[in-house]
């Protein structure tokens, strides 16, 4: 992740657009990214793993456009001084204790509606 950070970051500064980069406008610009996505999968149904029924063309219309959500987001944590990779074993290790596997096993239900 590191990597992309820093070649986001020389992508924006040699076009001299971190003055548009601000967390607002960086947050706005990922949620069209991820309508973009979901443009993708709209009107298809339940779409299997591995997208077995889509062309290469599809596939790799999917991969720039999660590869936009990504990029922007890389650049939203950084903006806001939040070390994504610690956030996210932080936040994992969060969900262990609000859903352990001996209790929630098979089960899609929030963790607010679980009795002790």
């Amino acid at each position: 992740m590191e990597d992309i950070r820093r070649l986001q970051a020389e992508f924006t500064d040699e076009r001299g657009w971190n003055q548009f980069h601000q967390p607002r406008n960086l947050l706005l610009a990922m949620v069209g990214e991820v309508g973009e996505v979901s443009e993708l999968f709209q009107w298809r149904g339940e779409v299997a793993e591995g997208l077995p029924d889509w062309t290469e063309t599809e596939r790799e219309h999917l991969s720039h456009e999660l590869s936009d959500v990504l990029i922007y987001l890389l650049e939203l944590a950084e903006k806001c001084h939040v070390d994504l990779p610690q956030a996210v074993l932080k936040k994992m290790a969060l969900n262990r204790l609000k859903y352990p596997a001996s209790k929630v096993h098979g089960s899609a239900k929030k963790y607010t509606e679980y009795q002790d």
